[in-house]
């Protein structure tokens, strides 16, 4: 199974027992702290993903940094998954709880680039765009400007992408322009 399939299921299997026990924004916070510090730290995910390191010595280094910072139930969950020598896929595990988390939530988190900073009137219009694309009636959107798109947008939702950018139609034409289709008949 891939790490990051296992991340998923981990993640539900968290996001459910959280739940239940009435315990889900802590264990948001704990996960956003969680994700945070692996984001900040590469020798940490490297270690993770070390299968030379004994899973007991990674256990203790997660159990050094988030003991007291994390709820008892992050606690067990990071044994668990150190017991079953899943440490890699803990990378993943804190963005896949983040994403059903909000999906549970009923809210789609999109980002979109564009060469210039968006309007008002364009950024409700792009909300809309990520509304009836995904059918959720709250949508987190997250803005970065990019000169060197020259022109238009690129959104991406999920693992979907929306390029209609003035970069991405020049470079279209460009390999089209390429290809010279057109044969000399004489």
């Amino acid at each position: 199974m891939s790490e990051q399939r296992a991340a998923s299921r981990y993640a539900k299997s968290l996001l459910d027992l959280a739940q239940e026990r009435g315990t889900l924004a802590e264990v948001k916070q704990d996960m956003d702290l969680f994700s945070k510090t692996l984001t900040e730290n590469r020798d940490l995910r490297l270690l993770l993903r070390n299968p030379i390191v004994k899973q007991d010595k990674k256990l203790a280094i997660l159990q050094a940094i988030f003991n007291g910072k994390v709820s008892a139930l992050t606690e067990k969950f990071l044994g668990i998954v150190s017991q079953h020598n899943r440490e890699s896929a803990l990378e993943w595990v804190a963005s896949e709880f983040h994403t059903q988390y909000n999906l549970m939530r009923g809210m789609q988190e999109a980002s979109v680039t564009s060469a210039t900073p968006l309007t008002p009137a364009l950024r409700a219009e792009m909300v809309e765009l990520v509304k009836r694309q995904t059918g959720l009636a709250s949508v987190e959107l997250t803005e970065k400007v990019d000169p060197s798109l020259i022109g238009g947008f690129v959104l991406r939702i999920g693992d979907q992408q929306i390029d209609d950018s003035v970069r991405s139609s020049l470079r279209k034409m460009r390999i089209s322009l390429q290809e010279n289709s057109y044969q000399n008949k004489l």
